[in-house]
């Protein structure tokens, strides 16, 4: 079954690199996101997991874990993060989940239930796991974005769309579009006119359906 927006993500008992984990627990009152990639040792995905680790800053200060996937064994995480370490110039401290028996790509419908990995495989066969879930303190999926292989992933969109999410997270608010941290959001329709001048002061009403106001600190 299909994973959507706003379902419980599943809870998984897995090994990583830095021992086994399960996942709720793991995420327990912070925001998560999980980084999926199909192999270990790969360029695009090597890049890309050295650009979580020269962020560990940013994850800090928004209070969110981060977290990797690899359809490889734990092993191979740790000697691959040294390949990560030594292109990004940071130290890769989050940990690795070894998913090679495909469960938790399979359960986060990265990968078709009957899939498997052949003798000698390449990253092909697990290619659809490039995904990105970003998921709330409740374990609710608030946002998923999935690359082909050919495509690094933009983490400056992933920080900015974290931001949004965190901004609006509970409250009848929306960001528009390419919003960054500072500008004006949009209230929801579920609240009129009077109500949202009530719950947030002045709103700029451009449509009768689209009406800004300051964000709220």
């Amino acid at each position: 079954m299909a994973l959507r927006i706003n379902d419980t993500v599943p809870n998984f008992t897995a090994q990583t690199d830095q021992g086994d984990i399960k996942f709720h627990d793991w995420i327990g009152d912070s925001w998560a996101i999980l980084f999926s990639h199909p192999k270990d040792f790969t360029p695009v995905c090597t890049t890309e997991f050295g650009a979580v680790a020269q962020l560990a800053a940013e994850w800090e200060k928004r209070g969110t874990k981060v977290i990797g996937l690899s359809v490889d064994g734990a092993d191979e995480h740790k000697q691959w993060k040294g390949d990560i370490e030594s292109f990004a110039g940071a130290k890769a401290g989050f940990p690795i989940i070894a998913d090679s028996d495909l469960a938790v790509s399979k359960a986060f419908d990265m990968l078709p239930a009957d899939a498997y990995l052949p003798d000698g495989r390449t990253p092909a066969h697990s290619a659809t796991v490039r995904s990105v879930f970003i998921i709330s303190p409740d374990k609710k999926l608030q946002l998923s974005m999935t690359y082909p292989m050919s495509v690094g992933r933009n983490f400056a969109e992933v920080l900015r769309a974290l931001d949004g999410l965190q901004r609006t997270f509970g409250q009848p608010l929306a960001t528009p579009a390419n919003w960054e941290v500072g500008q004006d959001v949009i209230v929801a329709l579920s609240l009129t006119d009077d109500q949202a001048r009530e719950k947030f002061g002045e709103i700029d009403v451009k449509l009768p359906y689209l009406r800004t106001t300051k964000s709220p600190a």
